[in-house]
């Protein structure tokens, strides 16, 4: 697709749907990912349950600020 392509599919209905969220809860989201790598990095496996819970933790961190 060109850029040209891809602005035609933007519509003004679609950059309104679009919600800004802050730099404070982007911050903290990418906080929580981090320190959660890296404790991952230094194993082998991790179990999926772990994996589940860093996902629910960043996606209510971001739920919650697009609720606010």
């Amino acid at each position: 697709m060109t850029d040209l392509q891809i602005s035609d599919v933007m519509t003004d209905s679609a950059l309104d749907d679009i919600k800004v969220i802050s730099v404070d809860v982007i911050s903290d989201a990418l906080s929580i990912i981090d320190a959660a790598l890296s404790q991952m990095v230094k194993r082998e496996l991790v179990s999926t349950s772990e994996v589940s819970d860093l996902l629910l933790d960043v996606r209510n961190l971001l739920t919650a600020a697009v609720r606010s």
